[in-house]
């Protein structure tokens, strides 16, 4: 057999094959991805001190109710855009937010610093599935864990803040 004839049967069975159940296979897991923003509906957000998630927000009905510095309950009405919503649904999936377990609770009931430690309560809907995570602030467990859940409510606020600014203007 010729150099140029090994190449070609080379070519023909090992290198087609494999590109093309490359293709398949990772063409089925992007068409089945389980959360795609073109499904996304909404999203809720809660957050306070122990069990009394006071501060809420509704991404679908546009309610946001929180606390004030003074301690004032504040309602309003916040729609966030279209590429808001986007940038917190690509920062879920960058952090990893559709495999965190439903509840990261810390089994130590004893406080954080002498008080209650705050829960965050984040949930994203889509139309074919939805996620819900309860975070303690206090949680022990796997560090990573607790630093992408904290960065993923950092950023939830700072969107909430950005477009109460925008609405305020």
């Amino acid at each position: 057999m010729s150099d140029k004839a090994k190449k070609v049967f080379l070519l023909l069975t090992i290198i087609v094959p494999f590109l093309l159940y490359c293709v398949y296979y990772y063409g089925r897991m992007l068409k089945n991805a389980p959360y795609k923003f073109t499904e996304f509906k909404s999203f809720v957000f809660k957050y306070g001190d122990g069990d009394s998630l006071v501060n809420t927000y509704n991404s679908l009905t546009g309610e946001y109710q929180y606390l004030n510095k003074k301690d004032s309950l504040v309602k309003t009405n916040l729609l966030l855009t279209k590429d808001d919503l986007l940038y917190l649904h690509r920062k879920a999936a960058d952090l990893g937010f559709w495999d965190f377990p439903s509840k990261e609770l810390n089994s130590d009931t004893t406080g954080f610093h002498g008080r209650k430690a705050p829960h965050y309560y984040i949930e994203f809907n889509y139309e074919r599935k939805s996620k819900k995570v309860l975070f303690d602030a206090s949680f022990n467990g796997d560090d990573r864990l607790k630093d992408a859940n904290v960065n993923l409510i950092k950023e939830i606020m700072h969107v909430l803040a950005d477009a109460e600014d925008r609405k305020k203007k």
